[in-house]
């Protein structure tokens, strides 16, 4: 599978990701952040590798529920490159990812997607997610 956990080595090809997700400029704390994911047991930092380069990464938090028997398992960055979209590796990427929330005793996964990204609505619908309305937040300054 070439699915792997990430590793340091791969910041500028996840810092070029963030860019084509339309999180510009984060090269200059993205190794920070890499390196607390890295150290947090309930976060996994996922790439897809083809033919040696990195096309594609996904971050994957489980959350412990207090209140229901099956934790969460939230996706919360996700990005393939433009060269590779439509070419299977999305799928692949949150198959591996639906596994290890299977393995982590999860009985969902969640993914908060900005309206604006109507490609990627597609993508998830087509992999069985379905809408759940109301998603509200607060800034802190």
């Amino acid at each position: 599978m070439p699915v792997r956990k990430a590793v340091s080595a791969d910041c500028d090809a996840i810092e070029d990701l963030l860019d084509q997700l339309d999180y510009p400029h984060t090269g200059g704390f993205l190794k920070e952040k890499m390196e607390m994911i890295f150290q947090n047991p309930l976060v996994s930092l996922l790439v897809y590798e083809k033919d040696g380069k990195v096309v594609a990464f996904m971050v994957l938090e489980f959350l412990v529920q207090l209140g229901l028997k099956g934790d969460i398992a939230r996706i919360g960055y996700f990005s393939v490159d433009n060269n590779f979209r439509s070419k299977g590796v999305g799928r692949e990427m949150e198959q591996y990812a639906e596994e290890l929330a299977r393995e982590r005793k999860c009985d969902r996964i969640e993914v908060h997607c900005h309206e604006r990204r109507n490609d990627a609505h597609r993508f998830y619908y087509r992999q069985g997610y379905t809408e759940s309305p109301k998603y509200l937040i607060k800034l802190l300054d």
